[in-house]
């Protein structure tokens, strides 16, 4: 379509028809140079200036030529060239086709003409020639908002009708966009009740200010001489768009609150009757959304509603984490002149830069204290709204405290209470206070877990400390003492008076017991004295005067003060009286008798009265002790030592050996008699039958052996040295019984002891590794269980074999009468199932399908 004029058209009429010259001007469409302005394009010309100068400006000479716009491209003395506005073409023109001053005609000017042919080349070339006067835009602003579409094309195109709001050009379109394309935006204006819309670059903004969509602007409009587009220029931002904010509410009062904003570092004021919603669930920390209004001069919110927790979001956090180095902390106690609220800072190497970040509180990870040079890693975060960097997640590494100039100490943990604790360093006197915060790893602390931690002053009284940054040490790693390895000999000089004083205070009978031994040693030559504890005694017992002891110095680290520790009683004294032998008779629990060197009675005596180490005391040990007499005047033995083995018998041992029955067994096995010795009467044929003869411990040969009443034995007959006493030696049972039954792991024999009529054994027991059968002949030793109380068979030996079971074969009778049956005859017995049986699963009948057997076939 050509131009449509708004003015009117003076013109001279030719011989043929004028109308061609309207019609055709405003009937046909052309596809490029659609004007944006509302205005059309007008000219005037004088008529009487126009002529053909001989060329003919009918196309081919059938008819008057189309008018066509265009700008003088280039202009030399006499010709130049017109860059076509409605068509992608160049023409020629002769400055003789000009209708009008020629000294007027400058590049750029917009003209008018007809297209004609060279009559010598058949080129195409522009005749008719009129210069356009310009359309004068108004130079008045003009007001509106920015248009909704948004485009990056090289040519605008004519938006449609849309509601009237912002289309602004995007952040990231924002002077980039592909080679050759401007990021355009546009605004629209209404005049005479229709829409307009013009488009608008980056640079058509003044004050280099970013157009939201919805935004009021001012602007003026201008015409593009090459495209004949209108657009707007010189765009001033007049007001912006009213928008819904988003923000995170950070402070809650009585009647209002603050909100943190999410597009600006900036709070924001809110009275409570704006919140739409249930006010009760409103809490700090809640995303919200809001309208900002002006009121007397103030921003405050309103129309607030909440929003999906997680919808507002601050800051970017790096994935990548970063190690750095704490150059300043975070003061425990803020001044009053401190306004920063991220006061703490980070040096780090990030890429090839080295750079300082700030952190706050809320930036570290565990609240354990940080102090200056530690080393730690952090994420980085980035505020939205104003790109600031800070560290994140600070979390201190382990070797940090080889980078740090604390001291550390350590201790162990003595007491633990709701949120806090106290530590017993190995360095001070007094316990030290720490709070669970100050716990590095998350770990969990318990009652005597040895820590490593690092003292500094209470923050609100110097005179006070507490411990903070606790690390948990591996058990055996905090030690409060130095114990040396060279082990001293030396001699009780003052033995431990234990509290005896019932009615004295708890306090007071703590400070008796705590009283000291003391033991005299020599070291290079030089006599000295060292206190003991008797929890630094090795084994059961106090150490009497004059006792001799080996033991270690022990030096406390905190005061230097020396004791002796892991003492063992190398010999007793003897101040009232001669030593007696006896041998190991019966060990229990926690107590034993020992059998006297005449083997006719046992004296009680305390585990703690034995000087040695009693897992090595066995039954028939020899020892050396003294008598006393304690509760209930009764006699006991004390300072029980293990000596080396002396002959108990005299070389006068008869050669005979005689077989006897056991009359009465030693008191070990029955506590009930009142004799210690056991009584072996002889059973054999000849001159000594029934002669009695006692033994003792030391008469078996296998001591831990418990020789029933009633059982047989074989013996020879010795004297006893000290004595001349006849006693039964080398006893050995005659015990032969059968196994009665065995199972997995274990088995019982039939063998009477007490009031059980069998005797169990374990298979571990049987020697060679056999397996024995019911109804074996075995030999064994009966022996005495401390923890259950009961007897069990040992070393057993199969003697002989017992009989092989047989299978007894079926009655002919029956095998006859099962052969004569058959299923088919009709006389033979029936089974009728009467109730069906019953499995452990409560299921009902056999789960294995019958089969069909043949009459006196066994499977």
């Amino acid at each position: 379509m050509g131009s449509p004029w708004k003015g009117f058209v003076e013109f001279t009429l030719p011989a043929s028809p004028p109308t061609a010259f309207v019609s055709a001007d405003l009937s046909s469409t052309s596809p490029v140079g659609l004007s944006l302005s509302p205005y059309g394009r007008s000219m005037s010309f004088d008529p009487g200036m126009l002529h053909n100068n001989g060329h003919t400006a009918y196309a081919n000479g059938t008819g008057p030529g189309i008018r066509e716009t265009g700008v003088v491209e280039k202009l030399l003395t006499s010709y130049g060239f017109i860059q076509c506005s409605e068509r992608q073409a160049r023409l020629f023109f002769h400055c003789s086709q000009y209708n009008g001053n020629l000294q007027e005609l400058k590049i750029g000017d917009d003209v008018e003409f007809e297209v004609s042919s060279d009559r010598r080349t058949g080129k195409p070339i522009a005749v008719k020639l009129l210069k356009i006067k310009p359309e004068v835009l108004p130079e008045e602003r003009i007001s509106g908002q920015v248009g909704p579409d948004l485009h990056a094309y090289p040519f605008t195109v004519l938006h449609g009708y849309i509601h009237p709001v912002v289309s602004a050009i995007p952040v990231h379109l924002d002077g980039k966009s592909a080679p050759g394309q401007v990021p355009t935006g546009s605004v629209c204006y209404e005049r005479n009740g229709e829409v307009f819309y013009l488009t608008y670059t980056p640079e058509d903004v003044e004050g280099n200010i970013h157009l939201d969509t919805g935004d009021k602007v001012c602007f003026y409009m201008e015409t593009n001489k090459l495209t004949g587009a209108v657009s707007a220029r010189s765009i001033q931002l007049v007001k912006k768009k009213q928008m819904r904010c988003q923000g995170v509410v950070c402070a809650t009062k009585e009647a209002f609150g603050f909100i943190e904003r999410a597009d600006v570092v900036k709070e924001i004021f809110f009275h409570y009757s704006e919140f739409k919603g249930d006010l009760e669930a409103l809490q700090a920390g809640d995303d919200v959304e809001f309208t900002i209004k002006d009121r007397n001069g103030k921003e405050v919110a309103t129309d607030v509603r909440l929003l999906p927790q997680g919808t507002v979001i601050f800051e970017d956090i790096s994935i990548e984490q970063f190690e750095g180095t704490v150059m300043k902390v975070i003061p425990k106690v803020p001044t009053k002149n401190q306004n920063d609220p991220l006061p703490g800072r980070i040096s780090a190497r990030i890429g090839f830069t080295d750079k300082e970040l700030p952190f706050g509180e809320k930036d570290t990870k565990s609240k354990v204290t940080l102090l200056e040079g530690d080393h730690i890693q952090f994420n980085i975060s980035t505020d939205r709204r104003d790109k600031l960097e800070r560290a994140t997640n600070i979390d201190i590494l382990s070797n940090t405290f080889n980078f740090t100039k604390e001291t550390r100490e350590m201790g162990v943990i003595a007491a633990i209470r709701d949120g806090f604790g106290f530590i017993k360093c190995v360095d001070r006197d007094a316990r030290m206070f720490f709070h669970f915060s100050e716990v590095l790893e998350e770990t969990q602390l318990h009652i005597s877990d040895e820590v490593e931690f690092t003292v500094v002053p209470d923050m609100l009284s110097a005179q006070r400390n507490h411990a903070v940054r606790i690390k948990k040490l591996p058990k055996g790693t905090v030690s409060f003492h130095t114990q040396s390895e060279q082990r001293f000999m030396g001699v009780v000089e003052k033995d431990i008076v234990a509290a005896t004083n019932k009615n004295a205070s708890p306090t007071k009978g703590k400070e008796k017991e705590a009283e000291e031994g003391v033991i005299a040693y020599e070291d290079c030559g030089v006599k000295l004295t060292v206190p003991y504890h008797s929890k630094d005694l090795e084994g059961v017992g106090n150490p009497q005067i004059g006792d001799k002891v080996e033991f270690s110095i022990n030096e406390v680290k905190r005061t230097g003060q020396q004791s002796a520790v892991s003492i063992r009683v190398v010999n007793r004294s003897i101040p009232n009286g001669k030593r007696l032998q006896g041998f190991i008779a019966t060990l229990k629990d926690n107590f034993g008798f020992i059998e006297t060197a005449n083997h006719d009675q046992e004296i009680f005596f305390h585990y703690s009265e034995m000087c040695g180490d009693l897992e090595n005391l066995e039954l028939g040990d020899t020892v050396e002790y003294s008598l006393s007499k304690g509760k209930g005047n009764k006699v006991s033995a004390e300072k029980v030592t293990k000596v080396a083995g002396v002959s108990v018998f005299s070389e006068d041992v008869g050669a005979a050996v005689m077989v006897g029955k056991i009359i009465r067994p030693l008191r070990s096995v029955d506590p009930s008699q009142n004799e210690y010795q056991g009584l072996i009467e002889i059973t054999e044929e000849g001159g000594s039958k029934g002669q009695h003869y006692p033994f003792g411990i030391m008469g078996m040969v296998n001591k831990a052996d418990c020789l029933q009443k009633g059982e047989v034995v074989k013996f020879q007959v010795c004297t006893v040295t000290q004595t001349g006493q006849k006693m039964a030696c080398n006893v050995v049972p005659q015990r032969r019984a059968a196994v009665e039954c065995v199972k997995d792991q274990f088995g019982f024999i039939t063998y009477e002891v007490g009031e059980s009529k069998k005797l169990f054994f374990h298979v571990k027991e049987v020697q060679d590794g056999l397996e024995l059968q019911t109804g074996d002949e075995v030999e064994f030793t009966v022996v005495f269980n401390q923890r259950t109380g009961k007897c069990s068979a040992c070393n057993v030996r199969r003697v002989s074999e017992g009989p092989k079971p047989v299978a007894t074969p079926r009655p002919d009778r029956l095998v006859n009468r099962l052969k004569s049956i058959t299923l088919d005859d009709t006389s033979a017995p029936r089974l009728v199932i009467v109730r069906q049986p019953r499995g452990p699963d409560n299921s009902k009948g056999f789960s294995l399908e019958r089969k069909t057997r043949q009459p006196g076939v066994i499977d």
